[in-house]
Formats: structure tokens, C-alpha cells, sequence
């Protein structure tokens, strides 16, 4: 059970100063409980004191409690304290506040986002910087052309968890970012070329799995497009020896293979 943590005046210690200890609190459940507190008042006083406790809470879920809280706090009021935010030395803090930009939804925000953020060194950052600004963009083709060919820049970067994310937030761009994935798809570089490939397959086919897209992208890159479009259809006329009593097709089959793969 979460231990209740009370943050009404009733002592005449400033509330500011009690939430912040309580924030600070050694267990977590407490923090939680503090944050949940807060999001209930809903004081625009504790915008300082929410604000600063998520650049170094390090629990995933009273960070998101804290969100939360900010949340309920007037836009107008939230927004430009936030806005300070994205531009702070401290990782968490910018990543935090993009995160809160996020789930509050004003477009205003988007202007904000720009590309050093795009482009912040720390994947986490950057990260939620993609997933934000897609959030946030505007409903125009142009605009949304012009974030593409400012994510498409990151692709190859990272493991697979931030290459993930990245193709996630391209998906979600939709139809404008095919002609900057195109372009990408003939970059030199095998991985931000593999990467484009593999992103424009999920586009094309969301259900699909990234992994296999990735391998999909792997051969595609490997072979070429046409050279892999050779290689499909010989294997698709390929047919059983025998069937023609001379295995014609099948061996015809085996020099379009081999061909596609030269």
C-alpha cells in the first residue's frame, strides 16, 4: 500500500517546500504518492517544484506521475516553463519536457522543437524529440516533408531500439517522407541505406515486423533492386524436374539466379 502524503497547508509549512520533500523521498511508492498528490491539487503553484523534481526523478513511473500532474496545470501557464526546459544541460530534463510537450498536444509546441533537439547527442533525447515533433507537427504535406528530411538525416544511428524508433516516428509522417526514404535507400552507407529500405517497407506495411523488414532491407541492399527483382521471378518460375520431362525451367530458373547474383 502507497503511503499517503498529504500536501494541504495545514501546518503553515509552505506547500512548495513540502511536496519538494516529499518528491525527494528515499522510496519511490512515496515519491509516486507525492506526485499523485500534486496532479489532484492541481496548484499552478507547484509548477517549479514538479518541473525541476522530473530532470532527476529516476523511477520510469513516478516520472510519468509527474507528467501527469503537470498536465492538469493550465497549458498557458505549463507550456513556456517547459519551453526553458528543452533548453537545459541536463538530458533528462530536455527529455522529460518533451515527453510532458507531447501529452499536453498544443501544436504551439511544435516551433520549439528544433534541430539540435532532432539531433540531441543523447539517443534518449532524441528519441522522444522524433516521437514529439511527429505528435505536434502541423497537418500539411510541406511541413511534414521538411521534418522527414530532417529525420531521415539520423538514419543508421544507434542499436536497434533508437533505429526502431526512428522508422516509428518516419511511418507516422505518412506519404511525405517516401521521396526522402527513396533518396536515402541509395546512400553509400549500407546501414543508413538498409535502414531507409527497411523503413519504407514498414511504411508501405505497417503490420510488418521491423526485424524482418531489416532482413528484407539487408537483400535489397545487398542485391539491388533489380538484381532482386531478377532473382524473385526466377525462383517464381522455378518448377519441379520433371514437369517438363527436361527440367528446362528449372534450369533457366538456376541461370537467372545466378545472374541476379552477380
Amino acid at each position: 500500500m502507497l503511503e499517503v502524503v498529504s500536501i494541504n497547508p495545514t501546518n503553515g509549512t509552505p506547500q512548495q517546500s513540502r511536496v519538494a520533500a516529499a518528491l525527494s523521498a528515499e522510496t519511490s511508492s512515496v515519491r509516486l504518492q507525492a506526485a499523485m498528490a500534486a496532479g489532484s491539487a492541481a496548484d499552478p503553484a507547484l509548477l517549479e517544484t514538479l518541473v525541476e523534481r522530473c530532470a532527476v526523478e529516476p523511477d520510469f513511473f513516478v516520472r510519468d506521475m509527474l507528467t501527469w500532474a503537470l498536465i492538469r496545470l493550465p497549458a498557458d501557464l505549463t507550456l513556456p516553463r517547459l519551453r526553458t526546459e528543452l533548453d537545459s544541460g541536463r538530458a533528462q530534463a530536455r527529455s522529460q519536457a518533451l515527453h510532458t510537450l507531447s501529452k499536453i498536444g498544443d501544436r504551439r509546441a511544435y516551433a520549439w522543437i528544433g534541430r539540435s533537439l532532432l539531433h540531441d547527442a543523447d539517443d534518449e533525447v532524441a528519441r522522444t524529440a522524433w516521437r514529439t515533433a511527429v505528435a505536434l507537427v502541423p497537418e500539411d504535406e510541406e511541413e511534414r516533408a521538411r521534418l522527414g528530411d530532417v529525420l531521415v538525416e539520423q538514419l543508421g544511428r544507434g542499436d536497434r531500439d533508437v533505429r526502431l524508433s526512428l522508422s516509428r516516428a518516419l511511418v507516422d509522417l505518412g506519404d511525405a517522407v517516401s521521396p526522402a526514404l527513396e533518396k536515402a535507400a541509395a546512400d553509400p552507407d549500407p546501414e543508413v541505406a538498409t535502414h531507409a529500405a527497411a523503413t519504407e517497407l514498414l511504411r508501405r506495411d505497417p503490420e510488418a515486423g521491423f526485424d524482418a523488414a531489416v532482413e528484407e532491407a539487408k537483400r535489397v541492399v545487398a542485391l539491388g533492386p533489380e538484381r532482386l527483382a531478377a532473382a524473385e521471378v526466377a525462383a517464381a518460375t522455378a518448377q519441379p524436374v520433371g514437369e517438363h520431362g527436361d527440367g528446362t525451367a528449372v534450369a533457366a530458373a538456376s541461370e537467372g539466379a545466378r545472374h541476379a547474383d552477380r
